[in-house]
């Protein structure tokens, strides 16, 4: 399990974002505040708080990893 913070501040961020995690096989969670949603789901993110930075919780630790922080790193907040 891994987590990093991301900003998806805006509908086309949130709609390449869930295009880039949903090919990979492994669980993401993203949480805002008091809830926590599928990553996958647009509807989910679309229940959040998208103008706040969000924590997003990646269920794999394996070889993919880098993979996806790569694939994401143009929405992560440092």
């Amino acid at each position: 399990m891994f987590t990093v913070t991301v900003m998806l501040d805006s509908v086309e961020k949130v709609q390449r974002f869930v295009s880039v995690i949903s090919k990979y096989s492994c669980s993401f969670d993203i949480e805002s505040e008091h809830s926590c949603v599928d990553a996958k789901s647009i509807v989910g993110l679309f229940s959040l708080d998208i103008s706040k930075p969000l924590h997003l919780t990646i269920q794999d630790e394996g070889a993919e990893l880098e993979d996806i922080l790569r694939d994401i790193q143009e929405f992560m907040e440092y």
